[in-house]
């Protein structure tokens, strides 16, 4: 990751490089609202893709009756294992084929993973989250969603595409009806749902989630960077360009 230049980085590993820490769409609040609905304390968690670990301490925070991170890049394990340490595991492997055994878990965490999904590995994922959850575990995701529910295709496609080409990933939210129809499809109960704007890189947003001094950091950051400033800003471009379009959504479905 390291020696990519920052014109070709995805945009998740850029704000990471800038000195970026939270990375999830509903911002450092809406994570917490859905770990309060997974139930966490005294609870098995699994989470997957589990990123720089910040969502990690959060959830260690709880005091979970044990903790593992499932992550497929080499850089993120290391991040993770590095803020958990004693605390919990972190394993390599992919989401969608984690190697844990059945119904090992009580919560299931995923956030910001399944909107960089196709839709068939959408599913392959969430499969994976019902197989590891025991009967009346929860799954509990935190990921982009498209507004209203019945926003028509071609501007589906249309918001897509601007997303992925300034993030330079795969990009593909769900609508709110889409997401609960996706888990429900696999058999899950959606129990709890909420939403928050996207404002990841709006400055209020920014200092409520890293505070003032790393947000000065990583302004700086990008200043000195001119190709990582002109991404950063394309990407802020992009995001309220479709503002009334674009939200975030955390879910709570429990294994029935």
């Amino acid at each position: 990751m390291s020696e990519r230049k920052s014109a070709d980085l995805p945009g998740h590993w850029l704000l990471v490089r800038l000195g970026k820490r939270v990375l999830r769409p509903g911002g450092r609040e809406l994570t917490e609202r859905m770990l309060a609905d997974a139930g966490v304390p005294g609870a098995d968690v699994v989470e997957l893709a589990p990123g720089v670990g910040i969502t990690a301490v959060a959830i260690l925070r709880r005091k979970p009756a044990s903790y593992i991170g499932v992550e497929f890049d080499d850089d993120a394990v290391a991040l993770t294992r590095a803020v958990v340490g004693d605390r919990g595991r972190v394993i390599r492997g992919e989401a969608s084929r984690t190697g844990l055994p059945d119904a090992s878990a009580d919560v299931v965490v995923g956030e910001g993973l399944l909107t960089m999904q196709t839709d068939a590995h959408k599913a392959e994922i969430a499969r994976e989250a019902y197989r590891v959850l025991r009967p009346g575990g929860r799954y509990a995701i935190h990921e982009m969603v498209l507004q209203p529910d019945g926003i028509d295709d071609d501007t589906k496609a249309e918001v897509r595409q601007a997303l992925g080409r300034a993030i330079k990933a795969t990009v593909d939210p769900l609508s709110a009806a889409e997401w609960r129809e996706l888990l429900t499809r696999i058999g899950f109960r959606v129990d709890a749902a909420s939403f928050a704007p996207l404002l990841l890189l709006e400055p209020r947003r920014m200092i409520a989630d890293e505070g003032l001094w790393r947000t000065l950091r990583f302004t700086w950051n990008a200043i000195r960077d001119r190709g990582a400033r002109d991404r950063v800003l394309g990407m802020r471009s992009t995001f309220r360009k479709y503002r009334d379009k674009n939200a975030s959504i955390e879910i709570v479905a429990t294994k029935v």
